[in-house]
């Protein structure tokens, strides 16, 4: 046999599968599928977007988790499965169970009301809060969420009581918040042209600083809550992919990150990109899955035991 023959055809030979887990028409899912798009020029087959919305993000796991390795099935990492793989049980473990290809960006997060809300100020809705226990109605895309853990925070842990709506997806939540069908709502930065067209008012943002997009904004910490929520995203595949598999696919998708196209699809959302390599993004990985179970301890919500 000769050595190219034993080599194996060049991957890849046919379409790639990438699964994103939230529900379609979503600020991710609309700039992964661009994503997909220009990385299937690169990588000389299409890359076939499937979305799998639900679980706070995490029902992306069991999928990676039951696939082959050979790289035809890679998926969006989002932030909430470092969390929950801490305060529930699950049967995977988002550091073992996966192979890192490379980060993408970050979202951040910020409190929407309807533009016709009588709500102007994250105080308002603490005086609704406190004036009407458990009446408030706050939507989140999904328990245990970043959104959700953040309204815990501000809410619960402070003596005051609402109602928690999870939305399987961003487009969903944004329509229930500006119908009045809920009160107000957190999402990602996925907001930004409900936000443009006056269609939501943004009162506050989850960043480390004030928006360039919206600079009269405030972020928590200009409001006295020491609070930073951010949520970096990537891309991986199953646990054991091959190095030379990985790297066909950390390139395509590197040159697709850069892309014009792409870098003003996210700019939309007040999204840059934040690219890492492989062996960087396992490491940011690691770091993150660290920090997660260490608030999850501070909080009060961690099993006793973890992963599967």
């Amino acid at each position: 046999m000769s050595a190219v023959r034993a080599a194996g055809p060049a991957f890849p030979t046919r379409p790639v599968t990438l699964w994103v887990p939230w529900a379609a028409g979503g600020a991710t899912d609309i700039a992964l599928r661009l994503l997909a798009e220009l990385a299937s020029h690169h990588l000389g087959q299409p890359v076939v977007t499937e979305n799998r919305g639900g679980g706070g993000g995490t029902l992306v796991m069991p999928i990676l988790q039951s696939a082959a390795p050979d790289g035809y099935t890679i998926a969006q990492m989002p932030f909430p499965v470092f969390r929950i793989a801490h305060t529930q049980k699950v049967l995977w473990d988002p550091v073992r169970d996966t192979t890192p290809i490379l980060q993408v960006s970050g979202v951040t997060f910020g409190v929407l009301v309807a533009a016709g809300s009588p709500f102007m100020s994250l105080d308002d809705l603490f005086a609704y809060a406190r004036a009407h226990p458990g009446e408030l109605s706050i939507a989140t895309n999904g328990v245990g969420t970043t959104p959700h853990v953040v309204l815990e925070t501000l809410f619960t842990a402070r003596g005051m009581r609402y109602i928690h709506v999870p939305y399987k997806g961003t487009g969903e939540q944004l329509n229930a918040i500006s119908a009045g069908q809920v009160m107000a709502g957190v999402n990602s930065t996925g907001f930004g042209p409900a936000v443009d067209t006056g269609r939501l008012r943004l009162l506050a943002t989850f960043a480390a600083h004030r928006s360039r997009r919206w600079p009269e904004v405030p972020t928590l910490r200009d409001l006295g809550f020491d609070i930073v929520a951010q949520s970096p995203y990537g891309l991986v595949g199953p646990r054991g992919m091959a190095s030379s598999v990985v790297e066909v696919l950390h390139q395509a998708f590197r040159k697709a990150l850069f892309d014009p196209r792409f870098v003003q699809e996210i700019a939309k959302y007040d999204q840059d990109v934040d690219y890492l390599g492989p062996a960087d993004y396992a490491a940011a990985c690691r770091a993150l899955h660290a920090q997660e179970r260490l608030n999850a301890e501070r909080l009060g919500v961690a099993r006793e035991s973890t992963g599967g």
